[in-house]
């Protein structure tokens, strides 16, 4: 299912580097979120945008992950000729990854699948 059924999102970004919060909806989902969103996941799913590693750290406590992606923003404010150059949105387009979740947790939260995991 999408990461936006299981958590909320935020991001920023500090000079070329973008940062992403990750915060499970429920504590309950995030070791599936924690499985499928490693550092190399998150790599492949902005290669169009990260030319830099992703560092992933745990927020113990909070449910949460935060993301680095490095030389991610074409330099940053003012340097960028990025249409996001502080990364604002990478929250929002992170949301959309697809997570797997058991049918079973799904069900009995009421989660939306989607048309692929449906199938």
């Amino acid at each position: 299912m999408r990461l936006v059924e299981l958590a909320w999102g935020r991001s920023g970004d500090k000079g070329d580097i973008a940062n992403i919060g990750i915060m499970a909806r429920k504590p309950d989902y995030l070791p599936y979120i924690r499985s499928a969103l490693t550092e190399d996941a998150v790599k492949t799913y902005f290669a169009h945008l990260c030319n830099g590693p992703v560092e992933r750290f745990d927020l113990p406590g909070s449910h949460a992950l935060n993301f680095l992606l490095h030389e991610s923003l074409g330099g940053g404010g003012i340097a960028s000729v990025r249409i996001d150059p502080q990364g604002k949105g990478f929250a929002q387009m992170l949301l959309d990854i697809e997570i797997p979740v058991p049918a079973k947790l799904a069900e009995n939260d009421g989660l939306a699948m989607t048309k692929e995991s449906a199938a």
